[in-house]
Order: structure tokens, then C-alpha cells, then sequence
């Protein structure tokens, strides 16, 4: 699933097609201590496990990059971050928050809230003070934006992690990079098949398992839906066995609805859903951007009903998406019975050609490095725009393995009328206005590294010489 990224810094309000260079380079001072000795995060993230665990795969990454990375975690009290983020290893401070209300005009948004949100706001300055962060990082969840706000208050740089495939309005086009979504370590490590069916089912003949997923909330109309076909699934497959996650608010109707079967397990969440990935054939899941990305790392064939709840129907959004680049089967709460799922389900399970197809497309789809590229982007902005970096490394280090990121640094970058930075030898030049002027001049920086970049990243030469 696509994610955008967003930095707080200032961008340029020229466009990338009026980006410009000087053929007279002038040199900056990068004499300076390296921050992440001491480097300071603070991620903001609650509420459902599509907001919590992208923060977690994001920090995991960045402790294996700087392990003296000192990390706090913002999130509310009762939520699944105040045990979710501990059990990962990291430091959990809880904050107050409340979201909206529906109807937006409704007297507690309009005369309550503004007041709760008011104290949310001054105790996560508080927070801020006290850490003092080089920077923070919201992943989403209602409780990530008074922190996010707090931040920006106090001038600390800020950066969104969107994981739908469609950004927010409150998300700038011109401040943002398409990274993929950062999936846990564990997922990515990948248990084998054989692995995960013995964790769930062990000492037994195994022919297909159909995992069902709806989302870390559970989904009542997938719940719903899998009563009145799981008995009829079971009987005339032998060889198929379910695990089935029905949140934690439905576990007990569903478990009291649902006879014992040997084939069938159900969970209220399921902890070790890396070993549920591992052992899965088949995922019926909701279209949270976060399931959509798992299921995309994990090549698995899936069955997607989007939640016709999600704010501005990016859950449909996604649905289509994977539709498109994973085959995946897709049906709305408005199509879904117990006829559709099951017709679905055997028609998908009983074809292994399909099956084998499907799951090709979604690895091709995956975006396997998304974790590694946030955090690196973010080590890289905490530089305080170049200045307290020695960047005769990390700068060639980073472009060399990211090169298709340099039409988003050019813009990061216009500052002041400077468009790019470029490391040469042990210096970082600044290029202005002329060579613009010269479009044949592809190749300004007489540097054979630069180049390189430049030849490799076509959208960059699109983006600097359009037409």
C-alpha cells in the first residue's frame, strides 16, 4: 500500500520545474557533531494497530541504524499503545485525547472539546519540554495530533506518516515522498509455512488455511458473515483449517456463536499474526492500509471487504488499489453475505493456478524497504538542513541507495532560492539560477557521483527539465 511522508520543513514555493543552478559553486562548512550521539524521537501514535505498528517497525529500524537513539513513545492511557509499545521495548508515556464526535457540529465538538483538546495540547508541551526531541513523528490515530500540534508550537520538526493510498487534505503534495509503509521486522523476517501451521495446528495434515483478519478492532459484519459460512467451509473441505480474529470487543458473542471445531481457532487478537501470515493461504480481511501492506510483504492471496466507516472511504481506496495491483477479491459490506463470502473463499482456495498468480502479484507489488527508507529520511532531516552533520558519508551513502528520493530532497531543500545540496569531496555545494537557463546542461555538478544519480533518476531530469 502507497504511504506518503511529510516533513515539517519549510518547502520552497517555487515549483520543481523552475528549480535552478548556479555554475558557480559556493562552498558550506560541514565541520559539525553528528546528533545522533544523542538523537531524541518522539513518535506519536494510538488507537488501532494501522497507527501503532508502523511507529514501531519505523523505530526498530532506526534503533538498528543508532542504537544510542533515545526514543518516546506518546499515546493514550486505556488504547493498545500503552501495551503494545512497551511489549515492542520502547519507553511509553501516556497523554490525554479525545476524538471527534459525530456529528462534527454537535455540542461536545463545539463547547467541550475545544477545552479537552486545550489541556491535551499544554501536557504534550510538557512532554516536549521535558524530552526536548530533535524530532517527532506522527503515524496517525486521533491521540498523535495534539502531540503533533504541540510540536509545531514549539518549533520542533514534525513528520506524518500517511499509511492509506490516498493522503489527507491536510497533507501537502509538494511535502511528500511515496515510501510504502513501514511492516514489522517480524513479518518481514517471514516464519516459514511449515512454521506457523505447527505454532496453530500442530501435529495435523494441513492442506489450506484461510486466516481472518478484521483489523486489530475486529469487524462485526466479517464476524457476521464467517458464523454462517464457516461450518459449511469446514465440512466440505477437509483438508481446510481457519484462524480467526474477532477483536477483542466480539470475541465472547462469536466464541458463544460458534461451535468447536478441531479446523477452527478463534482469537480475540491475535499477537504472533507473523506465524498466522506464515501459515495462510488465503486472508479475508478488512482494507486498512496496514493489513493491506502485510498482506503485500507476505505475497498472500486475500479477500478484502473495506470498512465503509473510514474517513473519506480510504478504505475502499485501498481495496481498489490492491484490486488492481494484487488481484486481490474485493466486497463491499453492501454485497456481503454468507453466499458471497463462501463462493468467494472455495473459488479462490480451489485454484491453485489463481492462488500462485495472486501471490506473485502482491510480492512484485510490496514495497519490502519502506521501514529501512522512513528512517534513513528521518536521519537524514534531522540535520538541521545540512548544518550539524559531517555529510562526507551519509550523504553519499544515502543518495547512492536512494536515488529516486532526489526529486523530494531538491524541494526540501529550496530554501531561500538554494534548490540542492550536493556533497563534493568533504564540502556541500549550493547551485543557482544558470544552468536552468541551459537544458542540454544535464550535468551541472562536476561530479561523477552525481551524475550517476542524476542518469538513474529519470523523474528527476523530468522534474528539472520538463517537456
Amino acid at each position: 500500500m502507497a504511504a506518503f511522508f511529510y516533513s515539517s520543513l519549510k518547502p520552497s514555493t517555487t515549483p520543481l520545474h523552475h528549480l535552478s543552478f548556479s555554475p558557480q559553486p559556493q562552498a558550506i562548512s560541514t565541520a559539525a557533531t553528528s546528533p545522533t550521539q544523542n538523537l531524541r524521537l518522539v513518535f506519536a501514535a494510538g488507537g488501532t494497530g494501522g497507527h501503532i505498528y508502523p511507529a514501531i517497525a519505523i523505530a526498530d529500524h532506526l534503533k538498528t541504524l543508532h542504537p544510542n537513539a533515545q526514543f518516546l513513545f506518546v499515546g493514550t492511557p486505556t488504547g493498545m499503545e500503552a501495551t503494545a509499545v512497551p511489549s515492542a521495548g520502547f519507553p511509553f508515556t501516556p497523554a490525554p485525547a479525545v476524538p471527534l464526535r459525530r456529528p462534527f457540529l454537535s455540542l461536545y465538538n463545539l463547547f467541550l472539546l475545544p477545552f479537552i483538546l486545550a489541556n491535551s495540547i499544554l501536557h504534550n508541551l510538557r512532554i516536549l519540554q521535558q524530552f526536548d526531541p530533535h524530532i517527532v513523528i506522527g503515524t496517525g490515530g486521533f491521540v498523535s495530533f495534539p502531540t503533533c500540534l504541540a510540536a509545531a508550537v514549539r518549533g520542533v520538526k514534525l513528520i506524518i506518516q500517511e499509511q492509506n493510498s490516498a493522503p489527507g487534505i491536510a497533507n501537502l503534495r509538494d511535502k511528500c515522498v511515496v515510501c510504502g509503509n513501514p511492516v514489522r521486522l517480524s513479518l518481514m523476517n517471514g516464519a516459514s509455512k511449515e512454521a506457523g501451521r505447527r505454532r496453530f495446528f500442530p501435529g495435523m495434515e494441513v492442506e489450506k488455511v484461510v486466516v481472518v483478519l478484521g483489523g486489530s478492532l475486529g469487524a462485526y459484519a466479517i464476524n457476521v458473515a464467517m458464523v454462517n459460512v464457516y461450518c459449511q467451509l469446514l465440512s466440505e473441505n477437509d483438508g481446510l483449517f481457519v484462524i480467526w480474529q474477532t477483536g477483542m470487543d466480539a470475541f465472547t458473542e462469536m466464541e458463544s456463536l460458534v461451535r468447536t471445531h478441531p479446523r477452527l481457532l478463534l482469537f480475540p487478537f491475535l499477537n504472533d499474526v507473523d506465524l498466522a501470515y506464515a501459515a495462510a493461504d488465503l486472508v479475508v480481511s478488512r482494507a486498512g492500509a496496514m493489513t493491506c501492506s502485510e498482506i503485500l510483504a507476505t505475497g498472500k492471496p486475500s479477500i478484502l471487504i473495506p470498512s465503509p466507516y473510514a474517513a473519506e472511504g480510504h478504505q475502499l481506496k485501498n481495496a481498489q488499489l490492491m484490486a488492481n495491483v494484487a488481484g486481490s477479491r474485493v466486497i463491499t459490506e453492501d454485497e456481503l453475505d454468507s453466499a458471497t463470502l463462501r463462493n468467494a473463499i472455495q473459488g479462490i482456495i480451489d485454484n491453485d493456478t489463481l492462488m500462485e498468480e495472486m501471490s506473485e502479484r502482491a510480492l512484485k507489488a510490496a514495497k519490502t524497504k519502506a521501514s529501512a527508507e522512513i528512517a534513513e529520511l528521518i536521519i537524514f532531516l534531522t540535520s538541521e538542513c545540512f548544518e550539524l552533520f559531517n555529510f562526507n558519508r551519509l550523504v553519499e551513502d544515502f543518495l547512492s541507495d536512494h536515488c529516486h528520493l532526489l526529486p523530494f530532497l531538491v524541494n526540501l531543500c529550496s530554501i531561500k532560492g538554494h534548490v540542492i545540496i550536493y556533497k563534493i569531496n568533504e564540502t556541500i555545494f549550493l547551485w543557482h539560477e544558470t544552468a536552468v537557463k541551459h537544458p542540454s546542461c544535464i550535468d551541472p555538478v562536476a561530479s561523477s557521483f552525481v551524475k550517476s544519480c542524476l542518469e538513474e533518476s529519470v523523474k528527476l531530469r523530468l522534474c528539472l527539465y520538463p517537456g
